[in-house]
């Protein structure tokens, strides 16, 4: 390996060890959320739009909701349905991804012709009109994000396999009488594993943006569960009285999403170095 493959495995490895470390925080706070948060995200209290003291670290809002609790709560409301909603997309995109650059010919267009149609839509756009046709709530705007984003994985599925369904290996197994399905998954998955791995990264971070614009929007989970978007809306109108209410949402949503995109670009970097 050369000096400059070296270099890149080890800044590759570095960010991915940043990345593991910052995902680590967020997992914390979507298993443990309501236990660590210091108040309840619905208590009120007379001292509104207050700054930082003992009893409230970050202050309060503008109904005096403890802003700490109500980050940390909303971000466990807003990881939860960023996870729940990339892994429908991941699972669905696997399947069609893998099945349509498997079998190929008239399989692999009548797949890609249908989901070209969705990715023809801007995502952001097609969540908008999707969730205020069906409603804002929880289910749907899970559901909608999985759509969304469902051919961009497929797509990243697809592209390998073709390549790697070719292999030697593949053509040997084939021959001794290893059926269809078991060299898709035994043989040709786990040497797809690596892109998708990056693209789950990347489409993380866009899914977060993606719930919080939502929820920021009025679409997405219904009051009183807070979560960063509806908390960055409500707080608009008092960013001079008391900054604090904008920044702690808005710092939320740029560390959970720069987790993901620290990740992607670490696996990208040790992935580059091993396809060299």
């Amino acid at each position: 390996m050369t000096d400059a493959s070296s270099r890149l495995r080890s800044r590759g490895q570095l960010l991915v060890a940043i990345g593991l470390a910052m995902l680590a925080v967020l997992l914390l706070i979507v298993a443990l959320g309501p236990s660590i948060a210091p108040y309840s995200p619905s208590a009120t209290s007379p001292n509104s739009l207050d700054g930082p003291t003992a009893l409230h670290w970050l202050g309060t809002d503008s109904i005096g909701r403890d802003l700490l609790s109500r980050l940390i709560v909303g971000g466990r409301g807003t990881l939860m349905i960023t996870f729940v909603a990339v892994a429908l997309a991941l699972a669905a995109g696997l399947v069609l991804g893998l099945l349509s650059g498997y079998v190929g010919g008239r399989v692999d267009l009548t797949i890609m012709r249908l989901l070209d149609v969705v990715f023809a839509f801007p995502v952001f756009l097609l969540a908008i009109a999707v969730v205020a046709a069906l409603g804002p709530t929880v289910k749907n705007l899970i559901l909608t994000i999985a759509v969304v984003y469902t051919p961009a994985m497929a797509r990243v599925v697809r592209g390998p396999v073709l390549s790697v369904k070719r292999w030697d290996h593949v053509e040997a197994a084939r021959s001794v009488g290893v059926g269809e399905f078991a060299i898709a998954l035994r043989h040709v998955l786990p040497l797809v594993v690596s892109p998708i791995l990056v693209q789950t990264s990347l489409i993380l971070a866009n899914t977060i943006f993606t719930v919080t614009a939502l929820s920021f929007l009025g679409l997405g989970p219904p009051p009183p569960d807070p979560n960063w978007g509806s908390m960055l809306a409500e707080a608009r109108q008092f960013m001079e009285l008391a900054p604090l209410t904008v920044i702690g949402p808005a710092v939320a949503i740029v560390f959970a999403s720069l987790t993901f995109i620290v990740l992607a670009n670490g696996l990208r970097e040790m992935l580059d170095v091993g396809s060299r």
